[in-house]
């Protein structure tokens, strides 16, 4: 007997999945290239927070050493690397965990922790991951606002996380998208919170102040989350890091993915950690460009940029629409970010690059402005 055919994902998916929102990605250059019709050294990416200098000649090179290695499963435990991030971030390594980005890791806490309707605490605007993870596990999603300078509003995430019995407070600082630091005594506040603090430092290295991942030891609630994405250049090798409190470690070995970080993630993440200096002035090249662009764009009328700890600035577009700043940078092969979010729907996000690359920016962002001051002035008759 012939069975009438149905759409078996229709019938089979989970229905919460089915009617899930995507997370929107950054496109990678040769898409970008096709669609802007330009080859891809005339495109200035300023949209991802990718590092402008790339990775450690070092990392270049143990890569192109790999050889015969890449047919070998890599270790379970990344044990080489964890010694040296032990270094790095001076805690023991027992308390680090690795993973293929810092995304697998947050996953991987929402596995940990979460059961279908249980709360955690986002903060938004911030880090679009949170709530895509949370949305995978069937969390409640508990959205306390950050005020109007984008620093979390402590009293309301107090209140949310009591009246919400929530598991979970995740934070990124500097945060993403506007570059702003958490005080250290709210930190300390919201670890006096009964829930897990996921402290999200991805951006660390760009903003003068100290990584908390030194107290972890000593804070049983707390959970720091950072990368090489950014200050080390290596985004395209998804290589991040959580450091976290004893306890947890046993159930994280339990369920993170055998061989989750490839061969060729770990020795350039060795050899990053074995050329320090190198990137290390890169990372001040880029807090150096970021001083200087936040100087040339609050000059530029149509513009109000934010302070930042990081290696992106936030601006406000003032008078035209943001998403118009960002189509007329794209048509000049220049991408920078925009949210349709309604906090930030007035806003694009620019990610610090090579002063020639900025260079190029300005240029482009002041005949912007001229030209809408020119508009502005036929409309109103003067």
């Amino acid at each position: 007997m012939t069975m009438p055919r149905t759409s078996t994902t229709a019938v089979r998916i989970r229905p919460d999945i089915a009617a899930m929102e995507p997370y929107t990605p950054i496109l990678p250059f040769e898409v970008l290239s096709e669609r802007l019709g330009r080859p891809i050294d005339q495109i200035i990416k300023l949209d991802a927070n990718e590092n402008p200098y790339g990775p450690s000649p070092k990392a270049l090179e143990a890569l192109a050493g790999l050889g015969s290695n890449a047919s070998i499963y890599p270790d379970p435990e990344s044990r080489r690397l964890r010694a040296m991030l032990a270094g790095y971030v001076k805690v023991d390594a027992a308390y680090i965990l690795v993973g293929a980005g810092a995304d697998e890791l947050i996953d991987l806490i929402m596995r940990l922790f979460i059961m279908p309707g249980d709360a955690i605490v986002n903060c938004p605007p911030t880090f679009g991951m949170y709530p895509f993870d949370a949305a995978l596990c069937g969390a409640r999603l508990v959205s306390v606002p950050r005020r109007a300078d984008f620093s979390p509003d402590v009293e309301a995430i107090e209140q949310a996380a009591q009246e919400n019995d929530a598991k979970l407070l995740f934070l990124c600082s500097p945060n993403n998208p506007d570059g702003g630091l958490i005080e250290p005594a709210e930190l300390e506040r919201l670890l006096a919170l009964p829930l897990m603090v996921v402290l999200d430092e991805a951006y660390i290295e760009f903003s003068g102040a100290q990584s908390m991942a030194g107290i972890v030891p000593q804070k049983p609630n707390l959970i720091v989350l950072r990368t090489f994405s950014k200050w080390a250049g290596l985004a395209g090798l998804r290589v991040g890091y959580g450091i976290f409190p004893e306890s947890l470690m046993a159930h994280l070995w339990k369920i993170k993915q055998p061989y989750n970080l490839n061969v060729a993630a770990d020795v350039a993440a060795r050899a990053s950690l074995a050329d320090l200096p190198m990137l290390m002035a890169n990372v001040e090249r880029i807090i150096a460009e970021r001083g200087r662009l936040i100087e040339q764009m609050s000059a530029i009328p149509v513009l109000c940029p934010y302070p930042s700890r990081s290696n992106f600035i936030l601006c406000k577009v003032v008078g035209p629409e943001a998403i118009a700043i960002k189509k007329q940078l794209e048509d000049q092969g220049i991408l920078v970010r925009y949210y349709k979010q309604p906090r930030l729907s007035d806003h694009i996000r620019i990610s610090v690059g090579t002063p020639e690359q900025s260079d190029a920016l300005l240029k482009a962002l002041l005949a912007i402005s001229s030209q809408q001051e020119g508009q502005q002035c036929r409309i109103s008759g003067t």
